[in-house]
């Protein structure tokens, strides 16, 4: 798949691999600054041929007629995990590349019957991440979790207004 993409990388065999991948383990560690215990586990690491550098691999499944992208507003929440588990990864002292890849697994709709079997479209993305905004938020969040006051609602928050309307507010 990697290869008739003209993706120069190889599926990457770390020894922590099993346990980064289990969602009660995952990758791990201690934010020295607010005392946060953090994880989040991977579905796959590739190992950049050229530069050495790890990429973060996300699979992602679906089943629409149209074709898969990044595009949704719902979806930036896929890139900020992907961003937060290259941050994680780094935190372990591995290079790891901006690049990581979303392998978009899209069941077809256009075949004639299901006859209990799922034939997908896989499609390769691409995403640079950047996980600048990780530490502001990991502060902002100490920060909510110290203080004696709830933070205010914001009118534009749905799950403010959700608490709002659940506290009669």
């Amino acid at each position: 798949m990697m290869t008739a993409s003209g993706i120069r990388a190889v599926p990457h065999a770390h020894p922590e691999l099993d346990t980064w991948r289990n969602n009660f383990r995952g990758v791990r560690t201690t934010h020295a600054q607010t005392n946060l215990a953090l994880f989040g586990a991977i579905d796959d690491l590739w190992r950049d041929l050229d530069s050495g550098a790890l990429m973060v691999v996300d699979y992602k499944s679906t089943s629409k007629a149209t074709e898969v992208t990044l595009e949704a507003d719902w979806q930036d929440g896929y890139k900020r995990q992907m961003e937060f588990y290259q941050w994680l990864l780094r935190r372990q002292g591995l290079t790891v590349a901006r690049r990581g890849w979303f392998v978009y697994c899209n069941a077809r709709r256009d075949l004639a019957a299901f006859d209990a079997r799922l034939e997908f479209r896989i499609k390769l993305i691409a995403y640079d991440g950047d996980d600048d905004w990780v530490e502001g938020t990991l502060a902002a969040i100490h920060e909510t979790l110290c203080s004696s006051e709830p933070p205010a609602v914001n009118d534009e928050c749905e799950y403010c207004q959700f608490a709002a309307r659940w506290a009669g507010v």
